[in-house]
């Protein structure tokens, strides 16, 4: 499978639920001026997804001081995902979430990003977009086991702060922490501490 990190997002135009359970269309070009997390995820009324979703809702306050968004996306329908976000919590629903939920009946964007499995639904599939519309992080999770916001954030620090400041991040690196010119001497120089 050929990776898509490193190059433009696929091109894709579906209809999304957002804030109030509106519709509206979302494509790849909308991505574009912000960092951009497209979260993949199986099913609508599943178990883990609610889960994700709500987590990263919920972290939409720091995404923002990023400039950056989630937008999460299944292989339900949009009148699905209208349902799924006016159904309350306790009954399976993810009632109050706000981040736009797009729809991909089909699986035509999962295909595109190489999460759509075998029984048509997506892979727990995180693909982290720059501003400039250019893919710079993905991670693929099977099915049963949920991503993580913090890490999510941290990528996005990363990303970012290697934009701003050309150095690279080593491993583990979490904001304000030592980074290193990408040079023999910067490797050399942060293995002195």
């Amino acid at each position: 499978m050929e990776t898509l990190v490193g190059t433009p997002v696929p091109e894709f135009t579906v209809q999304a639920v957002v804030k109030g359970g509106e519709f509206t269309e979302v494509s790849s070009d909308s991505l574009k001026g912000k960092w951009t997390v497209l979260l993949f995820y199986p099913l609508d009324f599943t178990f883990v997804c609610p889960t994700e979703i709500i987590a990263y809702d919920g972290a939409q306050a720091k995404l923002s001081a990023l400039n950056a968004q989630v937008m999460g996306i299944s292989v339900d329908s949009h009148f699905t995902h209208r349902v799924y976000v006016n159904t309350a919590r306790g009954d399976g629903g993810i009632q109050g979430v706000t981040l736009p939920l797009l729809a991909d009946p089909g699986g035509v964007v999962a295909r595109q990003f190489g999460v759509l499995n075998e029984a048509g639904v997506s892979l727990r599939g995180l693909f982290l977009v720059d501003p400039e519309g250019v893919i710079q992080h993905a991670t693929i999770n099977n099915l049963p086991v949920g991503r993580n916001v913090d890490e999510t954030l941290r990528i996005i620090e990363a990303f970012q702060f290697h934009a701003e400041n050309g150095d690279v991040c080593p491993a583990n690196w979490t904001k304000d922490a030592k980074s290193m010119s990408p040079t023999d001497e910067g490797l050399r120089e942060y293995f002195k501490g």
